[in-house]
């Protein structure tokens, strides 16, 4: 694991894991995610009657400017949030099955962990129930949670660090879209990045400057192998 910040990470200060979800808790190289982004072309192409590069032309677009797809749907083409998130998620796991390694990596660690996500609730169960480790995690702050403002709206921070009663002092995050850490980075929270290595994976998070990324891993059980030994 690659450190920004010169201090080691103190395990024992850290009082609450902030996990986001998608490509996060599963690793971007598994793919998994392709399939929602898949499955977000298919519905615009279907519901504006587009052809395939126009749909994807139009999502990224959306995603660039409004941080989601579903709030650029939302804003400018009134699209029910709900019907949206529930196609979309509707994906196949089976590839997914009990991980052992990441329920002992992440049960090892102490404090609270908690889900922080711009998907849905619902996507978060089936996945973390997927892989067996729903029980490590009691409180989950998704995109309807916050009112349809997705990381990295500093304000949706603001709410769940509250609604999730969390002290940034004593917190990590943990994201693949360096992007979103900079507002927790700015409310004191300690960051970690997961930098997919695979050239392959869409890294529209990245940032240039990263001054507010303390350290970096290659994926969640990369940084749980490095921490719990």
């Amino acid at each position: 694991m690659a450190h920004i910040d010169s201090t080691p990470i103190s395990i024992d200060a850290i009082k609450t894991w902030i996990f986001d979800l998608d490509n996060t808790i599963y690793p971007a190289q598994s793919r998994l995610f392709d399939q929602v982004r898949h499955r977000m072309t298919d519905y615009i192409q279907q519901h504006f009657s587009l052809e395939r590069n126009a749909a994807k032309a139009l999502q990224r677009d959306l995603f660039l400017r409004h941080r989601t797809t579903m709030k650029g749907l939302m804003i400018e083409h009134g699209t029910d949030p709900h019907h949206f998130m529930d196609y979309v998620h509707d994906i196949d796991l089976t590839m997914l099955g009990y991980d052992k390694e990441l329920d002992e990596g992440i049960g090892a660690l102490s404090g609270r962990k908690v889900i922080f996500t711009n998907g849905s609730a619902d996507h978060a169960a089936n996945i973390l129930d997927a892989y067996g480790i729903k029980h490590h995690f009691d409180f989950t702050y998704d995109i309807f949670s916050a009112d349809f403002q997705p990381k990295p709206e500093p304000r949706t921070y603001v709410d769940f660090m509250n609604k999730a009663n969390i002290d940034p002092a004593s917190a990590i995050m943990v994201e693949d879209m360096a992007i979103n850490l900079k507002p927790a980075y700015d409310m004191g929270v300690t960051t970690l990045w997961l930098d997919h290595p695979d050239e392959d994976v869409p890294s529209e998070g990245r940032m240039d400057d990263i001054s507010h990324i303390h350290y970096i891993a290659d994926d969640l059980k990369h940084f749980l192998s490095y921490t719990n030994r």
